[in-house]
């Protein structure tokens, strides 16, 4: 008899049917919930719903986060939902467990069942949900800050130095853009190491607040989702990415600053923002997106399908785009404090 041989997995889609029953046994749902795939990434999301209530269910990638890790995130929603914060929350089993095992093909994997955040995604946000949404931030940032999770602390190593050194595991480092990379890496590391920073304020980050991790619901009404990527850092981190995110959506940066301007009035409006972490906006921002370059290159199994010099230098572009916009505000208002002067 012909035999064949037995190759691993190092990922799988698994079954809608089979996840569907497993739900529907372990969280008591209704015998009419389907469970559908929307969306293979970083991790995989399923949505299942019986036509009244929704639900999401992540499937972790295998060895992507440890249980501990999980277990970390989902104390961090609870505080939040405790604090009055609309967030996406886990939704225990009949058994008051959160957190499930299962036996994929590759070995196994973790998966969480979380509350399904009503609304829409807005990618052209107008002034007043950026209002909203600095005071949504804020509030957060209220609880989390002096807090902190058993999970990555967003400094100048795991920002800057570590994802380098995973991105040039892909790109060769005689490529241009990786030459500028390391530059800047060079300059912001300077930044990061300077007293100022280091005594700003620090605790729990979201890490990717944007609109694709937030329901939104007449303007006002924010949920926000998604904190995979949630750990320990500078409360400014949240601040600058979500404007890094903004500056690359909104292309008449006269809107961009009337809208960040909304955005920062109303974070004000409830938490101190400091000048002195204002001043490290543009640096945090770029770190936040080499972190994340860092990511993309470290999970090739998923980025391979738009990972190339091309998407390098329509990156690094981006990178380069936000820090030469910052800078060339401060050499404007340099010049229009000279002439004052004189």
């Amino acid at each position: 008899m012909k035999t064949y041989p037995k190759i691993t997995a190092t990922t799988s889609t698994l079954s809608e049917s089979d996840l569907e029953k497993f739900a529907i046994e372990k969280y008591g749902l209704n015998e009419t919930s389907r469970c559908k795939l929307f969306r293979t990434g970083i991790n995989h999301t399923y949505m299942i719903s019986d036509g009244a209530k929704k639900f999401v269910l992540r499937v972790y990638f295998k060895d992507w986060k440890t249980e501990l890790e999980i277990s970390e995130e989902i104390r961090l929603l609870d505080l939040l939902n405790e604090n009055g914060i609309n967030v996406s929350h886990a939704v225990p089993d009949s058994d008051g467990n959160y957190i499930q095992k299962l036996n994929a093909p590759e070995g196994l994997r973790h998966a969480v069942l979380f509350t399904f955040g009503e609304g829409d995604k807005i990618r052209f946000l107008n002034e007043e949900t950026c209002f909203t949404i600095g005071s949504v931030m804020a509030k957060m940032h209220k609880v989390t800050s002096g807090e902190s999770l058993e999970r990555l602390a967003f400094d100048e190593h795991s920002l800057l130095h570590s994802a380098y050194k995973t991105s040039t595991s892909i790109f060769s480092d005689a490529l241009p853009e990786v030459k500028y990379l390391k530059q800047t890496i060079s300059r912001i590391s300077g930044s990061f190491a300077s007293r100022k920073f280091l005594d700003c304020p620090s605790g729990i980050v979201h890490l990717d607040i944007w609109y694709d991790n937030m329901s939104i619901r007449n303007d006002r009404e924010i949920t926000l989702f998604d904190f995979d990527n949630c750990g320990n850092g500078k409360l400014i981190l949240d601040v600058a990415y979500f404007c890094k995110q903004l500056f690359h959506i909104e292309s008449d940066k006269e809107i961009y600053n009337q809208k960040v301007a909304a955005f920062l009035d109303a974070y004000r409006s409830q938490r101190s923002l400091s000048d002195a972490e204002l001043a490290f906006l543009p640096e945090c921002g770029a770190a936040i997106f080499i972190y994340y370059l860092g990511m993309q290159a470290s999970r090739f199994d998923w980025s391979n399908i738009f990972m190339s010099e091309n998407y390098l230098k329509m990156y690094i572009g981006r990178i380069r785009a936000w820090l030469d916009y910052h800078q060339d505000k401060v050499s404007n208002v340099n010049v229009l404090t000279r002439s004052k002067a004189e």
